[in-house]
């Protein structure tokens, strides 16, 4: 991680089921985006970098972070909140310097794992609700709920992110050996510069 990097999610106003199903990412809407921005390129400076929240309205400032960042972090960014923030975007996000952590974790195990069971077996930590969850929040008007909840997931990522780097392994629950099993990730070196691997409906 380096100066400038930006770890962020998206939390949004509506579920597939109620915009017609799971390519309508434009007619999600955002409700909240959070971010992390590292303010220093060492483990051993925590605290240096800043949190973040955006509601919609404030979206044009985040998008400033995203023109300036040295990389763009998040956990299923490619296939889903970077399809979301594209409608709210100038930049093309397909040229943004991106890493996945989901992408990561699926090549090392062959297939998608939870951000919350990854966090759980790898940090001892879990997250505190769920997207569904964030989305009744807005319609009941509560966005400070949904940030807390969203900052959550970004601290979470963030971690888990952390860990990867320095220790070359995340770790999963596996039900099929019912225990915990060693993911080897390589997030050093896999930056994209240009997303490749989603499909093209969704940008």
């Amino acid at each position: 991680m380096n100066k400038g990097d930006v770890v962020f999610d998206v939390e949004t106003k509506h579920s597939f089921d109620e915009v017609g199903g799971r390519n309508n990412f434009e007619k999600l809407g955002v409700s909240v985006v959070c971010a992390y921005v590292y303010g220093d390129d060492s483990l051993t400076a925590p605290g240096a970098g800043k949190y973040y929240s955006f509601e919609e309205h404030e979206l044009p400032e985040f998008e400033k972070l995203l023109s300036a960042a040295g990389c763009v972090i998040g956990f299923n960014i490619h296939h889903f909140d970077l399809p979301v923030l594209k409608p709210y975007l100038a930049l093309n996000v397909k040229k943004l310097p991106t890493l996945d952590l989901m992408d990561g974790v699926e090549r090392g195990v062959g297939f998608r794992v939870s951000l919350d069971n990854l966090a759980e077996q790898t940090l001892g930590a879990r997250k505190s609700g769920d997207g569904l969850q964030a989305i009744r929040w807005y319609k009941e008007g509560k966005i400070d709920e949904i940030k807390k909840y969203c900052m959550k997931d970004v601290e979470l990522t963030k971690n888990l992110y952390e860990y990867g780097v320095k220790n070359g392994h995340v770790l999963f629950y596996s039900r099929s050996t019912s225990g915990r099993v060693s993911i080897p990730v390589n997030w050093k070196l896999e930056v994209k510069k240009e997303i490749q691997n989603v499909q093209p409906s969704f940008f």
